[in-house]
């Protein structure tokens, strides 16, 4: 059987609804992770997501962060959040005085299911603000959560992928102009570090194709004419286990999607499987 996996972080899964909707119905995926849905989990579009076939599994606290699998599969053993996952008391839009409590409220980042003869997690891994502040160290936290999360099903025999928007670039090339990006978060060594040392657990980067030019960027700032000048980076990765890699018979970056007005800023990955 041939299963389409994608990942994309939508950024406001309402306000992106009717985005959302023609491209599930164009690019026809089996398997959808999205991350940063901005509602909380009975404010998801069930309804509208239904009636292209899918089933819904989402995890979000309010107007930050949220994640959320969709499924045209089937969709079991859902798990919400890591077994370990720090809190951190601010979402993404906190003040320079967050800091890290005894006892915070975990964000919705990270939510798990099985989708036919696949198992994937979607996961949205803290921004980091800045290097020396409390979040990120809080990232790295939570990279190192993620790693031990997944650990048993990357060295299983079902295909197995962690997908989302990790927030961190593998690699120079993975930014157009890695001078613009020294000093600040997403490029330094300790969270590529941390993507190693999830690749290491037995994870592979599913690499995508790009439809448009010579890399593969998913995320592109609104500011500065960053897309069409294709000033962009590729933070939303697919990290497979064996037998998933194994079964890749396509993956690309869907640049389309991010075209026009009222989209979001990252285009989704997609992965063909043929299982």
């Amino acid at each position: 059987m041939t299963v389409r996996v994608a990942t994309w972080n939508i950024n406001s899964v309402n306000a992106r609804l009717p985005k959302l909707l023609e491209w599930l119905a164009s690019a026809t995926p089996d398997v959808v992770c999205l991350q940063e849905l901005k509602c909380a989990t009975d404010a998801f579009p069930y309804e509208a997501v239904r009636e292209l076939g899918y089933e819904t599994a989402a995890h979000g606290t309010g107007r930050w962060n949220g994640v959320a699998i969709l499924s045209k599969i089937g969709l079991d053993d859902v798990v919400r959040g890591l077994p370990t996952q720090p809190g951190f008391l601010a979402d993404d839009a906190g003040t320079e005085e967050a800091l890290i409590a005894p006892e915070p409220e975990q964000e919705a980042r990270a939510i798990a299911a099985t989708c036919g003869p696949v198992r994937v997690w979607s996961v949205y891994v803290p921004n980091g603000r800045e290097v020396g502040h409390a979040h990120y160290a809080y990232k790295l936290e939570w990279l190192a959560a993620l790693r031990e999360a997944v650990r048993d099903d990357a060295a299983g025999e079902r295909p197995f992928a962690v997908l989302g928007d990790f927030n961190v670039a593998p690699t120079d090339e993975d930014v157009w102009d890695p001078a613009v990006f020294a000093e600040s978060t997403h490029v330094t060594p300790a969270e590529r570090q941390a993507l190693a040392d999830l690749r290491d657990g037995g994870l592979a980067d599913v690499f995508p194709r790009a439809l448009k030019y010579d890399r593969p960027y998913t995320f592109w700032d609104y500011r500065a004419l960053a897309f069409p000048k294709n000033n962009g980076m590729r933070i939303d990765l697919a990290y497979g286990n064996k037998p998933f890699v194994a079964a890749v018979s396509d993956a690309y970056v869907d640049r389309e999607a991010r075209k026009g007005k009222g989209t979001s800023d990252h285009a989704p990955v997609v992965v063909d499987l043929a299982l």
